[in-house]
């Protein structure tokens, strides 16, 4: 190892930087009536998502048999404790917390980062949108944010409407642009194949002048947002883009369990499609559900990638002190 990597990657300028936009962050919700809750990093219940993998914690009761116990996660998101929270009565929320994601490493990813996450009864996904663009302009000071839908957006960009372009017209599209179309991927995979255009060819422009956020995702890609009332081809999701990184990811929420339950399916059959284990379909935040949520908008945001657009860092390593790989 060597001598010098007890030192932190980031500059203390920079953590300092950190400290003042945590103080921000807190002074804007309490302005606004939230108060600030704090949900276990541990639980048995996780986000069951495609692509977001939790790290896996086995809890030996026993001293002596290490190997034996049950079965929890660190979390990648705090969002099922927090709508349990709005469920029982909390009606404007805010955490600022670490979460978890197994193989996120990289000039943007740490396997460990800090999530600002917030719920507020009453917001549709309107309000989420705009209390994000104030929470942006707030920290970053570039202006209010640009409001695109997804679909807007590949028309602006790719002269493609994604609700209605077939598997075969999207590969196409990448292949004419030099997008290198993983083998695995089929002309069925449609949601790949459009998030595959979205990060190599329309998100590196997003956010380059003021924040944008994106709005109305195909419902196909609706994880916990529920779908629209006006347009069943769409969900109420958001996101906040600036300098081409995603920042941000909103919902307008999912208030059916027995929805819940399907997409939990789902996404577990996607997961056993990929080699990936299954995560435990039955939680907490169904039997929430089944008492009654209510209607909520809530956000995650992730600081760390917060502070790179605040100091125009290139890597997560400067601005976070200690990369899981030096912890």
């Amino acid at each position: 190892m060597e001598t010098s990597s007890w030192r932190p990657t980031a500059s203390l300028e920079n953590l300092k930087h950190r400290n003042q936009v945590t103080q921000t962050l807190r002074r804007f919700f309490l302005g606004k009536g939230f108060w600030e809750v704090e949900t276990p990093l541990l639980s048995r219940d996780t986000v069951i998502d495609t692509h977001l993998d939790p790290v896996p914690v086995t809890l030996a009761w026993d001293p002596a048999r290490p190997d034996q116990g049950d079965r929890y996660y660190l979390q990648t998101s705090p969002e099922f404790a927090m709508k349990r929270l709005v469920a029982a009565g909390a009606d404007a929320i805010f955490q600022i917390c670490k979460a978890f994601r197994l193989a996120e490493v990289g000039a943007h990813h740490n396997v460990e980062f800090t999530l600002v996450e917030w719920y507020r009864v009453g917001d549709d996904l309107a309000a989420g949108m705009q209390l994000l663009s104030d929470l942006a302009e707030a920290v970053l000071q570039r202006g209010p944010a640009h409001q695109l839908s997804y679909r807007e957006a590949f028309q602006a960009h790719l002269d493609c409407d994604p609700l209605e372009a077939s598997g075969k017209q999207l590969r196409a599209i990448a292949e004419t642009h030099n997008v290198d179309v993983p083998s695995s991927f089929t002309d069925e995979d449609r949601d790949a194949l459009l998030e595959l255009l979205l990060s190599e060819l329309i998100q590196p422009k997003l956010g380059t002048l003021q924040p944008v956020i994106l709005y109305h995702y195909p419902a196909s890609q609706a994880a916990l947002a529920r779908i629209d009332a006006d347009d069943a081809r769409v969900a109420c999701r958001f996101e906040l883009f600036v300098d081409g990184m995603e920042l941000a990811n909103g919902y307008d929420e999912l208030l059916d369990p027995a929805i819940l339950v399907e997409r939990n399916r789902a996404n577990n059959e996607a997961r056993a499609a990929l080699g990936k284990p299954t995560l435990p379909e039955e939680s907490q935040l169904i039997n929430a559900m089944q008492a009654g949520l209510p209607a909520c908008s809530g956000c995650a945001l992730g600081l760390d990638r917060l502070l790179m657009a605040a100091l125009r860092a290139s890597s997560i390593d400067q601005v976070i002190p200690f990369p899981t790989r030096q912890a």
